[in-house]
């Protein structure tokens, strides 16, 4: 009997630096953080705001997260599998 095994996949989304050069990554929830913390050293400043941003992507918080990312001027959008 052939059995299959579905893996549930790790959500993806989209970051979008909306300040210098409008660059846009794919990654993991885990990496978002990480992502926008880098974009910002870049710009010689940090923000508490970016720990705000990845638990409020990670909680499907959506308002809240376009909200803060507005704030950082980034936008994060998730990614439909396929």
């Amino acid at each position: 009997m052939d059995r299959w095994i579905r893996r549930r996949r790790a959500p993806v989304y989209q970051v979008t630096n909306q300040l210098s050069d409008g660059r846009t990554v794919q990654v993991s929830g885990d990496e978002i953080g990480a992502t926008v913390s880098a974009w910002l050293t870049e710009l010689g400043t940090d923000s508490p705001l970016v720990d705000d941003l990845v638990r409020a992507v990670q909680a499907g918080d959506w308002p809240a997260a376009h909200a803060i990312g507005e704030h950082l001027s980034v936008l994060v959008t998730s990614v439909p599998a396929g």
